[in-house]
């Protein structure tokens, strides 16, 4: 029998500050699933596990109320923390981790040089490579994590690489 692999955690958000004086939280999502911050959401930090009592959305963000988080003294010591998640086991999501480092081939087989990172874009997030080029994620035909991810772009988008 294999043991289970230990879990692994993402990046899901990060606090920005407090808001109002009750222990309310303004939270920035880095993460599509707002499920994220369902009440009863366990969210890890650096100070340790954060459970979601209740969220709401404003704005471009989400104001969090979190269990033993009760003044805005307390919520100021929380102000900034990186929230994690555990990982959702699904092959149809493109996790960013999985795409830094990939070499970027064109569907032809054009080795289009290395993922240096993804870059948040309103029309399509772009991964942003060694060369200079920049590819919409929308474009992502398959990936092979650490390994490649394979483009099929339209015409002209690597004239002059």
């Amino acid at each position: 029998m294999t043991e289970p692999s230990a879990p692994h955690f993402l990046e899901v958000g990060r606090i920005t500050k407090p808001h109002g004086l009750r222990g309310d939280l303004l939270v920035v999502l880095t993460t599509t699933r707002d499920d994220r911050v369902a009440v009863g959401s366990v969210l890890r930090t650096e100070q340790g596990d954060l459970v979601v009592k209740a969220s709401r959305v404003h704005q471009d963000r989400f104001i969090v109320s979190f269990r033993d988080v009760e003044s805005r003294e307390r919520a100021d010591e929380l102000r900034g923390l990186v929230l994690q998640a555990e990982a959702v086991e699904d092959p149809d999501e493109l996790w960013v981790h999985e795409l830094i480092g990939c070499r970027l081939i064109e569907a032809n087989g054009t080795d289009r040089g290395v993922v240096e990172s993804v870059q948040e874009n309103p029309a399509s997030d772009l991964l942003v490579t060694d060369t200079g080029i920049l590819v919409p994620v929308l474009f992502i035909t398959s990936h092979t994590p650490g390994s490649e991810v394979i483009v099929d772009a339209p015409e002209g988008l690597f004239d002059g690489f």
